[in-house]
């Protein structure tokens, strides 16, 4: 499957620059001269390399193996993260319709991977956006009335052909399609689909980038750092 080049943009949340001066508090955004990047939650000096410590799970707990071991002059810059809460989203009570169609993890896959496939949309970020959206609930209901594991608003549901945003198989189609039609809009920009899709594109059109919304800007902090957060890991298991 061919996947879009994507283009995050450029730092934009105003993030301090750090000189290699591990935090005791925050995660860290580290930025590799090849272009890698990767949140660590503490870095330690070993001669002439560093190891980065890597968040496990989304959390802040460690093993001593989930590390990567880097040249220090192969770092390029270190920025600290403020810690993003996910966002509490009321959960319906499903019905026992509903219920019967919660997926498993491994049906969640499958229809994530299908509508990537479809897309050409990298599975992980559609798996990020669901995390942020919703935390997985099949049942959950923004104060806005957007529903769903991608939280759809009725009319962007219309548009996209989802006749009922509670069913897994069909919100995940229409987020992606949703998401497909912004990409292309911003020209795979993905912090700016991603702003799109939590504001609108109006908002993103009338202030030229990233609209100066405090929920907007910590949602595409929260994808972006759970996108990495999964390329880590999976980095991680090749290398064991």
């Amino acid at each position: 499957m061919r996947l879009r080049a994507y283009n995050f943009g450029p730092i934009w949340l105003g993030l301090a620059m750090m000189l290699l001066c591990p935090s005791a508090h925050a995660m860290e955004h580290v930025t590799l001269k090849n272009g890698f990047e990767l949140d660590c939650v503490r870095r330690e000096s070993v001669g002439d390399k560093i190891r980065l410590y890597l968040a496990r799970n989304g959390s802040t707990a460690m093993g001593e193996a989930n590390y990567l071991e880097v040249a220090v002059d192969s770092v390029v810059r270190v920025e600290t993260v403020a810690d993003i809460q996910d966002p509490v989203i009321a959960v319906k009570s499903p019905s026992p319709a509903t219920i019967m169609a919660a997926p498993t993890k491994e049906e969640m896959h499958e229809m994530l991977a299908h509508a990537g496939a479809a897309h050409h949309i990298d599975e992980d970020l559609l798996a990020s956006v669901v995390r942020a959206e919703s935390g997985g609930h099949v049942t959950a209901v923004s104060r806005t009335g957007a529903k769903g594991l991608m939280q759809l608003m009725p009319g962007t549901a219309s548009e996209m052909g989802v006749d009922d945003a509670f069913k897994p198989e069909q919100n995940i189609a229409g987020g992606t399609a949703y998401l497909d039609a912004l990409l292309t809009r911003y020209h795979d920009n993905v912090a700016l689909a991603l702003a799109a899709y939590n504001a609108g594109p109006g908002a993103v059109d009338k202030y030229h980038g990233i609209p100066p919304y405090r929920e907007t800007r910590e949602y595409v902090a929260r994808v972006i750092r759970e996108f990495n957060r999964r390329k880590q890991m999976a980095l991680i298991s090749q290398t064991k």
